[in-house]
């Protein structure tokens, strides 16, 4: 009987146990949720637009000025956008424009001194880095300084049209546009532009479906 007990009494104690941790989890993920509220609110306000979005905690921006932002986006953890008016004595004029219902993953990178811009419905999934500039031209001129001192060289702006998606891993260089319902897939890199409507993948990409 003594036995019997016992294991009760274990067992109730194991239960007592899952039911304050479920609550403990719950109370950690509603406090989570209410800061990335209150901190997309603040964050929301130094943007160009002033828009109404859901940005986890936390993001790393830079030249808000010259980012506008549209409806119903939801951004991921330690998002990095950089939009760059001056760099040493080089002045720009940047702009990264992020449509409506764009959904962004976490460690996302998007630089940009030209001009970056993201359709409608795109979703981009984790560690993509997406930039529209490099450190200095590949010339002999340029490679005479070292790289962090070089100018900011643009070969032109990205383009990302409505409804693509960007697999985990995926690198976006310089002067690419890639067309409507395109999926590009993960950890390639896109070197040149592609039409609407295709499957990409590879280093360089290429198209594999259409």
């Amino acid at each position: 009987m003594n036995y019997k007990i016992h294991i009760m009494k274990k067992l109730l104690k194991s239960i007592f146990k899952l039911i304050n941790l479920f609550i403990n989890l719950k109370l950690i993920q509603f406090i989570n949720v209410k800061r990335n509220q209150f901190y997309s609110l603040w964050l929301s306000n130094e943007f160009k637009n002033k828009p109404s979005l859901y940005i986890c905690f936390p993001a790393y921006v830079f030249g808000a000025k010259h980012v506008s932002i549209g409806e119903n986006c939801n951004f991921g953890r330690r998002l990095r956008i950089e939009a760059y008016d001056k760099y040493l004595d080089d002045k720009y004029l940047p702009s990264i424009k992020i449509g409506d219902n764009v959904s962004i993953q976490t460690d996302c990178h998007i630089g940009a001194i030209n001009n970056i811009t993201i359709g409608n419905n795109v979703v981009i999934a984790s560690k993509v880095y997406i930039c529209d500039h490099s450190h200095g031209e590949i010339n002999f001129e340029s490679l005479k300084t070292r790289p962090a001192l070089r100018k900011l060289f643009s070969k032109g702006p990205v383009i990302i049209k409505n409804n693509v998606w960007l697999g985990e891993g995926v690198v976006i260089l310089p002067g690419v546009t890639i067309g409507e319902n395109c999926i590009v897939g993960a950890n390639s890199v896109v070197t040149k532009s592609f039409p609407s409507n295709c499957v990409l993948a590879g280093i360089p990409a290429r198209i594999i479906k259409e």
